[in-house]
């Protein structure tokens, strides 16, 4: 971990999942120890590679980096979610903050009544064509 500990984009840390880190363990989801997670930290991934320090040290090199985001590295996104980004960047945080609570809301009503359809027309051998 000494290698990356004055890295000014990346984090190599342990965490202790049953004292001071289980609130933060709770919030990604680690159920079972030792756990891996990389990624943005937003929405970290499971690790699943070798354990040891070359494998990982491996999977840094060929996998982790900077992505399309905002601020200083927008210029990685493509130019659809660049338009996007710097659209949700424009707005008040009140505004964003309510446009993912409809988002969310309508996910957690369309994705379900679409999968009983799915599931009526495969069984029903129907669904029209547009």
């Amino acid at each position: 971990m000494d290698d990356f500990k004055d890295s000014p984009t990346s984090l190599v840390a342990d965490v202790d999942c049953t004292t001071e880190g289980k609130d933060l363990c709770e919030k990604h989801g680690i159920q079972g120890y030792p756990s891996i997670k990389y990624g943005d930290p937003a929405e970290l991934k499971d690790y699943s590679g070798g354990r040891s320090y070359a494998d990982l040290k491996k999977f840094a090199s060929e996998n982790l980096g900077p992505t399309c985001g905002p601020g200083e590295n927008i210029e990685l996104c493509d130019a659809e979610t660049r338009k996007k980004i710097e659209g949700y960047v424009a707005m008040s945080v009140e505004k964003l903050e309510a446009k993912v609570q409809k988002v969310i809301k309508n996910f957690e009503v369309e994705v379900p009544a679409m999968k009983k359809v799915s599931a009526y027309l495969k069984k029903t051998g129907g669904g029209a064509e547009m």
